[in-house]
């Protein structure tokens, strides 16, 4: 038995359900750390950034869940599902603190905001991606939309983690350690997506 196999034999055994909690503790304890004055000198503008992160992080994670399953066959396809929802989470919650906590609703400065800072764009086009996958991600829209439907649809994931990693990389213009960590990620996610088809192409146009 490979390594693959005893991991996917475990993955099989436990459920995903008990994580939900579990992986909404760090939005939590990011949101006591403002309300504690914990969070710095700006501790809005860290609370918006650290759920934002955290939205990308499990946005990255999805991705890496199906290319593991393709190129190291383990399939941990069960828990999609959660790291993406839980990815949405962040993101809603991101948007919900900079729309009612940051600028209160006030729409006037939010639609300068858009103006000043194109990067809030980005961001804002990347939930409107991820939206209807979240709304779609249960049984009865797969049996709904049949597998084919549904696979088509949420291949959104991909340009809405590059709208999420370009709104990102614009916000802290940076090249820090932490930025280019999470560009490698998604430029090797993206790769790998992309390579199996080049393969396909390049035995097709040596077969003609």
């Amino acid at each position: 038995m490979t390594i693959s196999d005893r991991i996917n034999r475990i993955a099989r055994s436990v459920p995903a359900w008990p994580f939900y909690p579990l992986l909404l503790v760090p939005g939590l304890w990011t949101f006591w750390l403002a309300l504690n004055g914990r969070l710095g000198a700006d501790p809005m503008r860290e609370l918006e950034h650290d759920l934002g992160i955290w939205a990308l992080r499990f946005m990255i994670a999805v991705l890496c869940v199906t290319l593991a399953r393709r190129f190291l066959n383990l399939n941990l396809i069960k828990f999609r599902r959660l790291l993406g929802l839980t990815g949405f989470f962040y993101a809603l919650a991101h948007l919900t603190v900079w729309l009612l906590l940051d600028r209160q609703l006030m729409w006037g400065e939010i639609i300068a905001d858009l103006y000043k800072r194109p990067y809030i764009i980005f961001g804002m086009l990347a939930f409107l991606l991820i939206l209807p996958l979240a709304f779609t991600s249960n049984n009865w829209s797969v049996r709904k939309l049949g597998a084919a439907g549904w696979n088509r649809l949420h291949r959104l994931a991909y340009p809405a983690a590059v709208l999420m990693i370009l709104h990102y990389l614009w916000l802290v213009k940076s090249w820090t350690l932490e930025p280019l960590t999470y560009t490698a990620i998604m430029a090797a996610v993206l790769l790998a997506k992309l390579a199996p088809r080049k393969a396909a192409r390049s035995r097709q146009t040596k077969t003609a």
